[in-house]
Parts: structure tokens; C-alpha cells; sequence
């Protein structure tokens, strides 16, 4: 059984995204019915890089520790990269469960920890765990270049993402944004490869990475172990290398 407290990204069309609201203004709990205050002047005068987003991770970054080295700099253990930081070092305002329309899969092969990478296809059938961190256009923009090989420092134009759903950087792995939805008025935005889930051949994760899958998505406490290690266990990749039982065998040592 899966506990309460996840939220589904509602289903707003790209074209129709609210507007940003002010970095200062706290989000409104998803019990809320109220209208909204107008924050009209505060998102036109905030700078583009404070507005804020939510950056919505499925993979090890589900994870704060791990998060915390792309923002703070520095190497996570069991990794084999030095990873330069935000220009805004701040923690995340606030980090909640997600679920995504989508498939999570594993392909190409990790520099960084070895074994296949976690990838999201938005369009193939099923549901993705996730955790979406409240972050600023900086911050993401800096994760987002640490994640494509790239030397953070540089606001990207989320236009396209926002209007259409998707926007491509490039042509290599996690080089493609896409906007998941929507939560309190922000836009749910993460990035992933240009491919899809059939387009390559799958590759297990190492045992270091998927225990920060695993460890990641139960410090949200939506859901429980077990289902947690079925999840995993089951997406394309790792189904026939890792079963549940493996997979909450490296949860318990996390």
C-alpha cells in the first residue's frame, strides 16, 4: 500500500502555464481552493534567475544528499566526478513526491557511477516516481548544465519548454527539458535523453546508483520499501538484473 502525501502534477497544457509567482511567496498547499493573490508586479519585477521552478528528478537526485553536491560542489561518494555547484548555493525551498505520466528506463553507460542511467520517456505508458525540488531558474539551469557536461553558470531560455512541453539543447543524454505539468502555479520541469525507451538498448545500473534511487524516493515517505524496490526492479533496464529483493538489500544499507 502506498501511503498519502505524493502529489500528481495536474494536467495543464504547456500553452496554457500559469505565470511564475515571487521567489518570496511560500507555495500554497495543494488543499488550498482559494484564489490565488494576484503576484503580478512581484513576478515581472523578480530577475529571470531567482523566478522558480520545480526541478522534478527520477533519479539519483530523488535523493538530498546527492542534490546537494550538484548545488554545493563537490564529489558523492561512490561517484568518480567533482561537480562544480550552483552559482546560488542555497538548499531547495521545499522537495515533495511527484508522479509522472511516463516510464522510467535504464540505457548508455555512467561515467560517473558505472552501469546504465536512469531516463524518463514522458510519452510510453506507466508511472514514474519522482521528487520534485522547488529551485530557481538559476539553480536548475546550473543542474541542468552540470547533468549535460556543460560549465554551469548561464541562465537557459525556458520558453520553449514552458509553451510547448519540450525543448531540445542538444542531441546528447539528458540534453532534452520537458515539462511534466504543474504544481501551485509552477511549472514541473526536468530534462532526459532526445530518444525513447525503445529507441535503445537497455543497461542495468550499478548497485551505488540505484541505492540512491532507492534511498531517495523513500525519504519522501509516499511510498513504502516495498513498493519503492518493485519499481525499480521492474523498469526497463533493470527487470531480469535486479529483483525486489536486491533492490531493498541495498536500501538497507543506504
Amino acid at each position: 500500500m502506498e501511503r498519502s502525501g505524493y502529489l500528481r502534477p495536474t494536467g495543464d497544457e504547456p500553452s496554457r502555464s500559469r505565470p511564475y509567482l515571487s521567489p518570496h511567496t511560500p507555495p500554497r498547499s495543494s488543499s488550498d481552493t482559494s484564489a490565488p493573490t494576484p503576484q503580478h508586479s512581484s513576478a515581472d519585477t523578480a530577475p529571470h534567475s531567482s523566478r522558480q521552478v520545480w526541478y522534478t528528478s527520477y533519479g539519483s537526485n530523488t535523493h538530498l544528499g546527492r542534490l546537494a553536491h550538484y548545488i554545493n560542489g563537490g564529489r558523492p561518494p561512490g561517484a568518480s566526478r567533482v561537480h562544480p555547484g550552483c552559482r546560488d548555493r542555497r538548499p531547495p525551498a521545499a522537495s515533495v513526491p511527484v508522479e509522472l505520466p511516463g516510464a522510467l528506463y535504464f540505457a548508455t553507460e555512467s561515467d560517473l557511477w558505472g552501469g546504465g542511467r536512469a531516463f524518463y520517456d514522458p510519452d510510453a505508458p506507466g508511472r514514474v516516481l519522482a521528487r520534485a525540488h522547488l529551485v530557481t531558474v538559476g539553480q536548475f539551469s546550473d543542474i541542468a548544465a552540470q547533468e549535460m557536461y556543460r560549465e554551469p553558470g548561464t541562465d537557459l531560455d525556458l520558453t520553449r519548454a514552458l509553451t510547448t512541453g519540450r525543448q531540445t539543447l542538444g542531441d546528447g543524454r539528458y540534453e532534452t527539458l520537458v515539462r511534466a505539468g504543474t504544481r501551485d502555479g509552477l511549472p514541473l520541469l526536468t530534462f532526459t535523453a532526445p530518444w525513447h525507451l525503445h529507441d535503445v538498448p537497455g543497461n542495468p545500473p550499478s548497485a551505488v546508483y540505484l541505492a540512491h534511487l532507492y534511498a531517495g524516493l523513500r525519504e519522501t515517505g509516499a511510498w513504502d520499501p516495498a513498493t519503492i524496490a518493485a519499481y525499480l526492479a521492474a523498469s526497463p533496464g533493470a527487470a531480469g538484473h535486479w529483483s525486489a529483493a536486491d533492490v531493498a538489500a541495498l536500501g538497507a544499507v543506504t
